[in-house]
């Protein structure tokens, strides 16, 4: 990619507004009508409209982020959002294949690990949200008297993970 348009990125987010998004959306939306195959644009599209509430214009720009071609980080990104975006839309299902293939490819990301335990959640599987918390708790909270019940952590998300698995 470009430096270009790697530094063209940077400069719509540091002029953002969440409260007013239409100056992002147009601004990425031009920059990706000069650089019309560029999946990363069109997934700054799409998150860029996902920001300003409007999700399922956002979808759109996911799945032809996606189709083509986004790889390394921006794809971790593209999925963690395209699965939370459906979790918003009530597509439940959707949102956990996303975001389970995203765990599978990006198995040391915290972020999706969290947005898949809030679908999980979402989608009635509570007992499976909170294994997924406890989890990357265990994970990653290395205090002293965390590590001592290591063990038991793991345990009760193992046993919350299995029970009512779909």
């Amino acid at each position: 990619m470009p430096e270009s348009i790697e530094n063209a990125i940077a400069v719509g987010y540091e002029r953002r507004n969440r409260a007013d998004m239409q100056p992002t959306i147009d601004y990425f939306e031009s920059l990706l009508a000069q650089h019309p195959h560029s999946a990363l644009l069109v997934y700054e599209v799409g998150g860029a409209y996902d920001t300003a509430g409007q999700e399922e214009i956002a979808v759109g720009y996911y799945e032809r982020a996606l189709a083509a071609g986004l790889d390394g980080d921006p794809l971790r990104r593209c999925l963690l959002q395209y699965g939370s975006t459906l979790r918003n839309l009530d597509r439940f299902d959707e949102s956990l294949a996303v975001l389970e293939r995203a765990r599978a490819e990006f198995p040391e990301s915290d972020s999706v690990r969290l947005f898949l335990a809030l679908s999980l959640h979402a989608a009635s599987r509570s007992d499976a949200a909170v294994a997924a918390l406890v989890e990357l708790a265990a994970d990653r909270i290395t205090t002293p008297e965390v590590t001592r019940y290591e063990a038991a952590l793991r345990a009760n998300a193992a046993f919350l993970s299995n029970r009512n698995a779909p």
